[in-house]
């Protein structure tokens, strides 16, 4: 039976880090005493130490921030029309750079049969994926698909999507690139569950190769698992002032509850502490303590989860294949793994490796 391979992995941010910029910016929205304080303590200890955004943040004369593009001001935040706009200037840019450093040859392109992309947080038509095959200069007659709008779970759905397409035809080589700019759907709110919410989201982007030939992690089985009545816990709606997005904060809590139950169906019946390296979504330190709890995981399980978090903030789809990445380059040949990662239903979409 042929195996699929995650071949190679390159990620991109963009440039500018707002993380401590946000961080006043948002509180500055925020009702003053209790509210705000409550705010800045729950932005320490997010364990978030960096995010990066295409919005370059600009420092006024009265310490306060903005960004240079001028695109959130108090009062007046864009619409879906315009943040789609600045969508379909960055994305792009994003997304070259991710490709660059994927570094195909000119024979590996070549070979590129499949492009897959998945996106949450914009769309525009023609998109992504003909900007990948002009970028690449692929045969234009490329397979293109669109995962869009499934949120942070959505690179699981497209390596499993990737894995069906090579066991099926094993001489394909696909092209997976996730890419969100989650820093586009900022709402002007007073609310502190939604403005953490905000707290945790980033830009970034990752593209990798899935293909037949045996190095780097073969995927062997996929899996989702859905959380019964916890469909209102996290939705992600369009309106006309971007795209709206609620992040309950009982997610962890429930999240912790459904590993204890079924964990033995994350791990395929095997004991959760007989897995050697774990690939999380980061989706906040919350939900990865969440998960480390469920499976009674020892506290260095989830480390490189943890890493990608401090260093990066939650980038929605593309998070876990930043994950996927430090595991490529520290995994030993045959060690099992397994990729899980969380979004809308509320759903876990896994993922079991092992390092080829």
């Amino acid at each position: 039976m042929t195996i699929a391979h995650i071949n190679r992995i390159a990620t991109a941010v963009p440039q500018h880090d707002v993380h401590r910029p946000f961080v006043d910016f948002a509180e500055s929205m925020l009702a003053e005493g209790t509210v705000r304080k409550l705010f800045r303590r729950m932005a320490r200890l997010s364990a978030i130490e960096h995010r990066y955004s295409f919005l370059e943040p600009i420092a006024t004369e009265d310490g306060s921030w903005r960004d240079a593009e001028k695109f959130y001001v108090p009062g007046s935040f864009p619409g879906t029309a315009r943040r789609m706009q600045m969508f379909e200037r960055f994305a792009p840019q994003l997304a070259k750079c991710a490709l660059d450093k994927l570094a195909l040859t000119q024979e590996e392109r070549r070979g590129i049969t499949h492009v897959i992309v998945t996106s949450c947080t914009g769309l525009y038509a023609p998109g992504l994926d003909f900007e990948i095959v002009d970028h690449l200069q692929l045969n234009p007659s490329v397979e293109r698909t669109m995962i869009g709008f499934m949120g942070c779970y959505a690179a699981i759905n497209a390596l499993k999507s990737a894995h069906h397409i090579v066991r099926s035809e094993p001489e394909s080589k696909v092209l997976v690139l996730s890419l969100e700019l989650s820093s586009l759907h900022l709402q002007e709110t007073h609310d502190l569950e939604q403005m953490l919410s905000f707290l945790l989201f980033a830009d970034g982007c990752s593209a990798c190769v899935v293909s037949a030939q045996p190095a780097g992690l073969a995927m062997d089985s996929f899996l989702a698992l859905n959380i019964p009545e916890t469909g209102h816990l996290i939705t992600w709606r369009i309106r006309e002032l971007g795209f709206d997005m609620h992040l309950s904060g009982q997610v962890p809590g429930e999240l912790c509850r459904a590993m204890k139950k079924m964990g033995g169906r994350v791990t395929r019946g095997k004991d959760p502490l007989s897995v050697d390296l774990w690939a999380v979504h980061p989706g906040g330190r919350t939900i990865l303590d969440a998960v480390e709890k469920g499976l009674g995981l020892p506290s260095d399980a989830l480390s490189y989860s943890r890493q990608i978090l401090a260093r990066y903030g939650n980038m929605s789809s593309a998070t876990v294949m930043f994950v996927l990445k430090q595991v490529m380059q520290h995994a030993q040949q045959g060690q099992q793994g397994c990729a899980m990662s969380f979004g809308p239903g509320v759903t876990a979409e896994t993922m079991l490796f092992h390092a080829a």
